[in-house]
């Protein structure tokens, strides 16, 4: 009687993964895209991501000491990968108080208010931009050319459009895509990140060497990123066959702006994203062809970030839809 099997709540087995070695494995997986960002964009795109990693970090400190009174995490890396990322989704050319600002409402509204990490419902990094887009829209869309006075201290950025922006603009001047196909970069200079938009999200090829990176440590799955960029080409696939002249074709959606950045380190976001594999391809799904609606049918060029924060809001009801049936459960329930 004395040897009695105690069963406790589960989970039963404990992986190898920490909260650090994941925040820290995020950091690692996007220093290629920062190895691009500095070579395309120079002492700026350091300037900004070293000032965004030190504000996000600092405020959660604060907001930790002073406000909240919790344990001291932020140097768990999580508030490192918050600011990271935020610096990955603004120009170059951000002034550093702009950037203070962000920060504040990333850290300080989007995640700690709802209790810090594991717990804030949205992606912090998307609600900091997605708030400096609405504050300071022209300092947010001016976009250094790339190369262009990269490294001369004394010179001011030379700044151009986005593809995407070129897109846009010349569609709605009644230009086709042909038309405006010489004022595109290539798709191999899209693919490298030659080509203007924020620090990180201009280069796939770093961002896919860092995807990779965090498939093999097993730190995200495949499901969210195979299906959000697949999803985003199908739908503005279907419009591009029906009408090539209007539409860009499904691979120039896929390097120009945040989808990649997005679908890789954005939306693979443990905390604001479903819990199952059927929830995530669900998830990936809707914001892909939320990302193409957006992009296609809307005034703002870009949709990646807008489409990943809705997509968060639908989380639990996801969740809650894709919850696998409890082992002995009956079927008909």
């Amino acid at each position: 009687m004395n040897n009695r099997l105690a069963v406790s709540l589960s989970p039963h087995e404990k992986g190898d993964l920490s909260v650090e070695k994941i925040m820290w494995g995020v950091v690692i997986a996007l220093a290629p895209a920062f190895l691009a960002a500095v070579y395309f964009f120079g002492y700026r795109a350091i300037r900004v991501v070293v000032l965004g990693m030190i504000f996000c970090i600092v405020v959660e400190y604060l907001v930790q000491k002073f406000i909240t009174k919790q344990t001291i995490t932020a140097f768990d890396g999580s508030a490192a990968v918050t600011g990271l990322l935020l610096a990955f989704n603004v120009p170059s050319s951000i002034p550093w108080w702009q950037l203070l600002v962000g920060s504040i409402i990333a850290i300080g509204v989007a995640k700690m208010t709802f209790g810090g990490l594991g717990q804030n419902p949205f992606n912090p990094a998307l609600i900091g931009r997605a708030f400096m887009l609405a504050s300071f829209p022209v300092e947010m869309t001016t976009w250094p050319v790339p190369l262009v006075n990269a490294w001369n201290l004394d010179a001011d950025a030379v700044s151009s459009a986005t593809p995407l922006g070129l897109l846009k603009e010349g569609i709605k001047a009644g230009q086709t895509v042909q038309q405006l196909a010489g004022k595109f970069p290539g798709y191999f200079d899209m693919f490298i990140g030659h080509m203007g938009g924020c620090i990180g999200e201009v280069s796939a090829l770093a961002i896919l060497i860092g995807g990779a990176f965090l498939l093999y440590k097993k730190i995200i799955t495949w499901h969210i990123p195979i299906f959000y960029l697949l999803s985003l080409a199908v739908f503005t696939g279907v419009f591009w066959l029906v009408n090539p002249a209007k539409y860009a074709d499904p691979l120039f959606h896929i390097l120009a702006g945040g989808a990649m950045l997005g679908a890789w380190f954005m939306a693979t976001d443990p905390a604001t994203g479903p819990m199952t594999p059927k929830g995530q391809v669900i998830f990936a799904v809707s914001g892909g062809i939320l990302c193409g609606l957006i992009r296609l049918m809307g005034s703002y060029p870009e949709g990646c970030s807008y489409s990943i924060l809705i997509m968060n809001a639908f989380v639990p009801l996801i969740d809650k839809f894709a919850k696998p049936r409890r082992f002995g459960a009956d079927a008909r329930r």
